[in-house]
């Protein structure tokens, strides 16, 4: 998800190094008859994006998900919260 994303950033020329782009992520594992299974996952990013850059931001993390190959292969079996904090840089 976090790279599906970036490249989303990237192509509205948005850096993402390690400084400015980061995720925590937490999950829920339940027994669901007598099998352990991820049931849920909630990814929190954290952006610091240049001057002027929020707004395109915000519109590539509302779309990225749909294009995000290893999202969509657990959405259905796995319920997925994500959100973004979005700072942007004193220009």
């Amino acid at each position: 998800m976090m790279g599906t994303l970036a490249s989303f950033l990237a192509k509205k020329h948005i850096p993402t190094t390690e400084d400015r782009y980061q995720a925590h992520v937490e999950g829920d594992i339940e027994d669901i008859n007598g099998v352990l299974k991820i049931t849920r996952l909630r990814v929190h990013y954290s952006l610091k994006v240049p001057p002027g850059k929020a707004d395109e931001a915000r519109q590539a993390f509302e779309n990225y998900l749909p294009s995000c190959p290893g999202a969509q292969s657990v959405i259905g079996c796995i319920h997925i919260e994500h959100d973004a904090k979005i700072e942007e840089e004193k220009g």
